[in-house]
């Protein structure tokens, strides 16, 4: 007769940071890799989950979701390699905390803070330095992966090689992520040099980008309702850490503080339809016209520039109780300049305004299902509704006319026969689950919908 669990499970409602679609899950807190291992002897399909950042159904599972919060400690750190090691519940912003104060910043981070070590690893997430840099996945000297079989494998490059870069950009469903070593770059100071340059179409953007290849750090955000000879345009923001000397005098003396930044939270749901083609609109003009009056270089903190969304707390409810969908796909060089047209001219003739419209140019990936391939990145925001479901349904398809590829961080709609006609991966990384005893156990919901 097998032993009582010792972490009690509690029935809640979920979803990702989208808040679309809702399930209700099963949820363990264990407290110990052995409070894992009891539900792993049970044979219960699970998954991981951290701070529910990713966007869709990628850390729910029904029967069993593991919620690691209690998995919260960082466990070393060597000034000389700058390598931390923590434990995957941590979270990011937590460790920018401790750091950035002592001259130490991540080598890749995501557009988010809240998102914890495990999630980063799952997702092989990747920043505003991906073509120079790459994803999270270059940082990672190796992690601790506990497999069906309660085994601990410690994974790297060079030990247990198949299954370490399985499992960075692998949804979590090799395993549970317990521990990582990672490396943090050194810093002179906690601020940017950030350069803006005002796109007029697609065309500029794209230039600007090329132009620009050099530069650390480069995102633009996009006016998707601009049409006509506007498709396309841009504010493009190009950024590299600044040294102490580039700093004003008042802030030389303490090159590693920013002043405070105030946050402004959500406290209600906005209305459904608040964010439409006209609100959208608005803001974009807005928003563009300020960025105009801005362009030039500038000196911002490292809040302001990597994680602007961040200090405004719960804006996932701008969108609505019925939550927004996030759409993100990755179009090859060749054909990316007639690809991210075709995605734009779709977005603006159906008048589904993105709120938030992000492009970012990747590089090269070395993860087995990691999400990042060589070319350009496109993130678009829209409420959920029926005519959204139809604007995705076609701008999968453009994505997959012109050889692109999905991020599963952010999907919540995509079907098994688009995912599998976009990534000639798909069935290695199925067969690779079948064929070992490592991630048998592991599911999610969106692992279900897609047939992995």
């Amino acid at each position: 007769m097998s032993s009582p669990l010792t972490a009690k499970a509690k029935l809640k409602k979920l979803s990702g940071w989208g808040r679309y679609p809702v399930q209700t899950c099963q949820v363990y807190s264990p407290r110990s890799e052995g409070e894992i291992l009891q539900l792993l002897q049970r044979g219960l399909p699970l998954i991981a989950r951290g701070n529910g950042r990713a966007y869709g159904d990628s850390a729910l599972n029904r029967e069993a979701t593991l919620q690691m919060n209690h998995f919260n400690r960082l466990l070393g750190f060597n000034p000389q390699t700058g390598q931390l090691i923590a434990e995957a519940g941590v979270l990011l912003a937590e460790i920018l905390d401790i750091f950035v104060p002592r001259g130490w910043f991540p080598l890749i981070t995501p557009g988010t803070k809240f998102v914890t070590v495990g999630g980063m690893i799952a997702a092989d997430v990747h920043g505003k330095n991906h073509h120079k840099d790459g994803s999270f996945m270059n940082s990672l000297d190796w992690l601790d992966l506990l497999t069906t079989e309660g085994r601990v494998y410690r994974c790297s490059p060079s030990a247990n090689r198949d299954l370490f870069y399985w499992t960075v950009g692998g949804m979590g469903l090799t395993g549970v992520i317990l521990r990582a070593a990672f490396r943090l770059r050194p810093i002179e100071t906690a601020w940017i040099r950030q350069t803006t340059h005002i796109a007029q179409n697609l065309d500029e953007v794209l230039d600007l980008f090329e132009t620009f290849e050099a530069v650390t750090y480069s995102v633009a955000w996009i006016d998707c309702l601009a049409g006509g000879a506007h498709l396309g345009r841009s504010v493009v923001m190009l950024g590299e850490h600044a040294t102490r000397e580039e700093l004003p005098p008042k802030y030389r003396q303490t090159p590693l503080q920013i002043p405070q930044r105030r946050k402004v939270s959500i406290p209600l749901d906005f209305p459904n339809g608040a964010l439409n083609a006209l609100t959208v609109r608005a803001f974009n003009q807005l928003y563009f016209l300020k960025s105009q009056r801005k362009a030039g270089q500038s000196l911002v903190d490292w809040e302001t520039f990597f994680y602007p969304l961040d200090g405004l707390l719960g804006w996932n409810r701008i969108y609505g109780r019925r939550g927004f969908v996030q759409f993100q796909c990755v179009l090859p060089l060749a054909r990316a300049r007639e690809g991210l047209g075709a995605l734009l001219h779709c977005t603006a003739a159906a008048g589904a305004g993105s709120f938030l419209a992000v492009l970012k140019k990747l590089g090269h990936s070395q993860g087995y299902f990691s999400f990042p391939m060589a070319g350009y990145t496109l993130a678009l925001d829209f409420p959920m509704s029926r005519r959204t479901l139809k604007v995705l349904d076609q701008l999968e398809e453009i994505t997959l006319e012109y050889g692109g590829r999905f991020y599963l961080a952010k999907d919540s709609h995509l079907s098994p026969l688009r995912l599998r006609q976009s990534d000639a991966r798909v069935e290695t990384f199925v067969q690779a689950r079948q064929a070992h005893r490592w991630a048998v156990n592991f599911a999610s919901e969106q692992s279900w919908r897609l047939n992995l």
